[in-house]
């Protein structure tokens, strides 16, 4: 995709003779013989920098350099300037104005400032991607992630929640179950009423059975008071059973009746109490070898099982990985008082390396470890746990000695690039530079690029 630049002077020679060594270089041009026109042009279509003479009639280049700045925030403006007015330039700097350049124009000196500015644009661009990707998270409670596993996540939660069916949601330890089951409850006609969660891992089998239920008065030793359950406490809205292959038969059986029928009775009580809940559970362990050992309840499986989402471990959806290391250096930065601006790439490809078998939860472990110990705005190597910087083995490149610059360029792009795996946005992030500039390079490349696996 090229970049976009604007140009705005009263001269023809200037506008024609900048259109012609800009688009030598490779952009699109936009021109405009006057303010009006230009500021038209620079509000009403994609530009991505803006050149413009101070001095013209009618609608002047501070007022074009003072509406863009302002309407279209992120547009980087190069003004241009006689010699008797760069005090003016310099007054236009202090507006907000990227860079100046007094006439006659220094060709060589433009073109540098150019590919300045667009760079400052694609950061821009990034940072607002970014953005919008984090506005996408908070519908689904912080979830991150656009690989095509995820996206398809995504969809079936989407058209699951806003019904009654019952859904277990496997995956290993860490991948974040519950954050579906928030999502399917926000999403849902009951997001108004509560979601009540329960681990049943961490509770003992003989207190389980009363906080699913509750209990009366005197129903066990220390019971001093009547106590509602959770199942009663979500009445209109879901509960979220964690780990529900860890409960005993018992209470299995009091579950599948709650899934039937919809009531129960209180542990040492007589009278039933009915209720409307929608219930999800989920489970890291494998249900149908637990039926087959008989240690879970055929019958309460296919119950629980009406819906099934699994997700991914984040070994194999290492795409999501940059989106989400950004989201956590941005959360911990903001929680710690920190101010992180990037990641040393032999730390990332380390963080890129590595299998995450505790998955989202040790990701996100990690990340706040190395913002708490950091010391400066850029996290290292050294401050990643001893297991994952082992994973900075990055391939040698190789280059011939005589290599050209662009030779140079030209290998460690397309040897980052097939280390991998034909990834580009990993790609980028390893080479630290702008995605649209990665895509630029290989388009001149051509046929030697590798394909994405």
């Amino acid at each position: 995709m090229k970049f976009t630049i604007l140009v705005i002077d009263d001269e023809k020679n200037i506008r024609t003779g900048l259109q012609a060594a800009l688009e030598l270089d490779g952009y699109e041009v936009l021109l405009a013989e006057d303010g009006t026109t230009g500021l038209s042009l620079a509000l009403n279509n994609e530009v991505d920098l803006v050149i413009t003479d101070l001095r013209m009639p009618g609608v002047s280049g501070e007022e074009v350099l003072r509406r863009i700045t302002t309407e279209t925030p992120g547009i980087p403006v190069i003004v241009l300037t006689g010699h008797g007015t760069v005090e003016n330039a310099v007054e236009a700097m202090r507006s907000g104005a990227y860079d100046f350049l007094t006439k006659p124009l220094n060709l060589d000196r433009l073109s540098l400032l150019v590919k300045r500015a667009l760079q400052s644009r694609e950061l821009v661009l990034q940072n607002r991607e970014l953005e919008q990707e984090a506005e996408k998270r908070k519908s689904f409670e912080h979830i991150i992630g656009k690989s095509p596993s995820m996206l398809k996540l995504f969809d079936v939660v989407k058209r699951v929640a806003p019904t009654r069916a019952s859904v277990l949601i496997t995956g290993e330890s860490g991948v974040g179950k519950e954050l579906i089951a928030n999502a399917l409850h926000n999403l849902s006609t009951r997001k108004d009423n509560p979601i009540i969660k329960v681990h049943c891992a961490a509770l003992a089998e003989n207190i389980l059975e009363s906080e699913l239920f509750g209990h009366e008065k005197g129903a066990f030793t220390g019971a001093v008071s009547r106590k509602r359950g959770r199942f009663e406490l979500a009445h209109g809205g879901t509960i979220f059973l964690d780990e529900i292959g860890e409960i005993n038969q018992s209470v299995q059986i009091k579950i599948l009746r709650v899934l039937q029928e919809k009531m129960f009775e209180r542990v040492g009580g007589e009278d039933t109490i009915e209720v409307d809940v929608r219930v999800i559970t989920a489970t890291n362990r494998d249900l149908e070898k637990e039926i087959a050992e008989g240690r879970f309840r055929e019958d309460l499986f296919y119950r629980l099982n009406v819906v099934r989402i699994h997700v991914p471990p984040l070994r194999e959806r290492k795409d999501d990985l940059p989106l989400m290391i950004s989201a956590f250096v941005k959360e911990f930065a903001e929680e710690n008082g920190k101010v992180i601006e990037n990641i040393d790439p032999k730390a990332r490809q380390a963080l890129y390396a590595y299998d995450w078998p505790g998955n989202v939860r040790q990701l996100r472990n990690c990340i706040e470890s190395a913002v708490v110990m950091t010391t400066g705005t850029v996290i290292t190597l050294d401050e990643l746990p001893p297991s994952i910087r082992e994973m900075d083995e990055i391939p040698a490149i190789t280059i011939p000695v005589g290599a050209t610059m662009a030779d140079a360029e030209r290998e460690i792009i397309l040897q980052t690039l097939a280390a991998q795996n034909g990834n580009k946005s990993k790609t980028a992030e390893v080479l630290g530079i702008g995605r649209k500039t990665l895509h630029r390079k290989l388009d001149e490349y051509g046929d030697e690029v590798p394909l994405q696996s």
